[in-house]
């Protein structure tokens, strides 16, 4: 017995689909500021799950990653943990034109594993409670030069020298303190926040008011240009399911 001729037909037709989804599905490399790693890791889940195409993301300090970028790395999308360093690839010819927004505003934390330790308060900074505190490293950590302006803003640069152990990155940072190596310091909120709720520890959320806001911004790089995975990503990350994404990890968001 022959096979039923729509059977066949519906058969060809799947067929098709399956490879012409393949045929327009990409990749793109992304290279992501390390306070942003746990929500991009979620965003691109997501956003590889709804289109078909395949992202590789590099972490790594804003700083390092632009020396890659103007070194000739094969990077298509730049997250940025600041404005000045996309506006330095824009103005260098290694962005594409006008593709540069902000996609998050970062905020600072002073976090220990330790649940007595930070406080709700700035007040453990003036203590004897510890010996060491890590911050990133602020040549080229957006986050270390906030926590810079934060220490000078309260007075401690005398009281904390010599306590301090540098990050490369803010991921570097955390690691120290998540370790144990160090029992607190500065780290990007969404490193230790998510739901809604800082997740273990003692924090203190330092004011907005104290050091220069950590606007965030993305852009498509030159080598990216033509590539569908990489516009198709720039243009997810503005999305209401990738702003809720951002959002649920302690971040604010831009206006509009």
């Amino acid at each position: 017995m022959g096979v039923p001729l729509k059977i066949i037909r519906a058969s060809l037709v799947l067929a098709s689909l399956f490879v012409n989804g393949i045929a327009h599905a990409a990749t793109a490399n992304i290279a992501v500021a390390a306070n942003f790693a746990a929500p991009v890791k979620e965003i691109a889940q997501t956003f590889e799950s709804e289109s078909g195409h395949q992202l590789t993301i590099s972490v790594g300090s804003t700083g390092k990653l632009f020396s890659q970028i103007q070194n000739g790395a094969p990077f298509d999308v730049f997250l940025a943990a600041d404005t000045e360093t996309p506006g330095k690839a824009e103005e260098a010819g290694l962005s594409v034109p006008e593709t540069r927004f902000t996609y998050a505003i970062g905020k600072l934390v002073l976090w220990s594993p330790d649940g007595g330790l930070a406080e709700d308060e700035a007040s453990v900074l003036e203590t004897d409670r510890f010996e060491r505190i890590a911050m990133a490293n602020p040549k080229v950590a957006p986050y270390g030069l906030a926590t810079e302006q934060v220490i000078k803003k309260l007075d401690l640069v005398d009281t904390l020298s010599g306590k301090w152990v540098f990050g490369q990155s803010i991921g570097q940072t955390y690691q120290f303190i998540a370790s144990g190596n160090v029992p607190l310091g500065f780290v990007a909120l969404s490193q230790v926040f998510s739901r809604g709720k800082i997740q273990s520890g003692s924090a203190w959320i330092v004011p907005e008011n104290i050091y220069t806001p950590l606007a965030q911004d993305a852009q498509l790089l030159k080598h990216g240009h033509n590539n569908a995975a990489a516009t198709a990503f720039i243009a997810f990350l503005k999305s209401p399911t990738a702003l809720a994404i951002i959002e649920s990890f302690g971040y604010g968001l831009p206006e509009r």
